[in-house]
């Protein structure tokens, strides 16, 4: 039996064990199962490894995506791009293949949303799942600013500040941040939301509730609205094809 499975820290809200439990029925493939790993730290994944000989991959969640990458034999140029791994490979061999498919499915999510890539984006937070988002932005040629708690840098921008700016001159706003997840599903990030219209589109990365505070305060002004679930299921497709090459 080929083993997969997910790592991170706390996985009970997760929906991949749920959504390739039923991939492997409806496509019968009946040599395969998907388990939730919860790992104290990043280091664990080896002792995994060790102690699960028919382990063939794994998803990588928070706050692991980063910290998974000394650990690991390669990095596929494009995850090395990012600077994270959400997709590890286990060969035969025991080599430990590292790659990013957050940028694949944010990147087609977003190519079905908007309607033209004539934007200036803000990106809310900068984990990993942050840099695979800037990372597809700039391969779609729109600008973008992150936005972080720490303050201001080079392309980016505090909170604080970026309560001065005049969200017109920002038309997509992508939140990274888990703000708003189940069951705090009454947080948002800290934005002028009177100052969203028409004119915006709003895409949240986080799936569970399906319309978050940050999405909802945006539609209630005109804004178009996406949650991160298609961007889900496109990174569990693509994570499926990285492990049966």
């Amino acid at each position: 039996m080929r083993k997969f499975g997910l790592i991170g820290k706390k996985l009970s809200y997760s929906f991949s064990k749920k959504y390739f439990t039923e991939k492997f029925a409806r496509e019968n493939i009946q040599d395969a199962q998907f388990d939730l790993y919860e790992l104290p730290q990043a280091e664990d994944f080896l002792q995994l490894v060790a102690d699960t000989p028919d382990l063939r991959g794994v998803t990588v969640t928070i706050p692991y995506k980063l910290e998974v990458m000394p650990l690991l034999h390669s990095i596929d140029p494009v995850a090395q791009r990012i600077g994270a791994v959400n997709v590890i490979k286990i060969g035969p061999d025991g080599q430990l293949s590292g790659y990013n498919s957050d940028y694949h499915g944010f990147r087609v999510s977003l190519e079905k949303f908007l309607p033209h890539r004539q934007f200036h984006a803000l990106v809310l937070g900068t984990g990993g799942a942050a840099k695979a988002v800037g990372t597809a932005l700039e391969d779609m040629g729109i600008g973008f600013t992150r936005v972080t708690r720490q303050g201001d840098g080079p392309g980016t921008l505090g909170y604080d500040t970026l309560k001065t700016k005049d969200l017109g001159d920002y038309r997509l706003i992508i939140n990274t941040t888990p703000l708003g997840t189940f069951p705090n599903v009454a947080e948002c990030p800290d934005l002028h939301y009177d100052q969203l219209g028409p004119d915006h589109y709003l895409h949240d990365l986080v799936y569970n509730p399906d319309i978050t505070t940050f999405m909802r305060l945006g539609v209630e002004r005109g804004a178009k609205a996406k949650n991160g679930l298609a961007m889900l299921h496109e990174q569990a497709e693509e994570a499926w094809r990285i492990w049966a090459r």
